[in-house]
């Protein structure tokens, strides 16, 4: 899945797409950082989405959590999911 920036993470690694505005979510995001496992791909745009996959790797977008989701539930529906839904 496309997650900005021509950056991809497997959809079957993921575990969880979440807001960034959360504070459990920044420490999440801070705990990642110091274990090695934060992937930026935000091409230095704000953070809106927090990936967490089934590794614990951290994964941060700048796409809204419910675009990111969107696109999930497009690929499982094979592209026939409208906006909003």
């Amino acid at each position: 899945m496309n997650v900005g920036f021509n950056n991809s993470v497997s959809e079957d690694r993921i575990v969880a797409i979440v807001s960034a505005e959360a504070s459990p979510i920044r420490r999440l995001k801070e705990e990642a950082l110091r274990a090695g496992r934060l992937v930026d791909g935000t091409n230095g745009r704000k953070t809106r989405s927090v990936i967490v996959t089934d590794s614990n790797h951290v994964v941060l977008s700048s796409l809204e959590p419910e675009t990111l989701s969107g696109r999930i539930r497009s690929a499982d529906t094979g592209g026939d999911v409208e906006a909003g839904r």
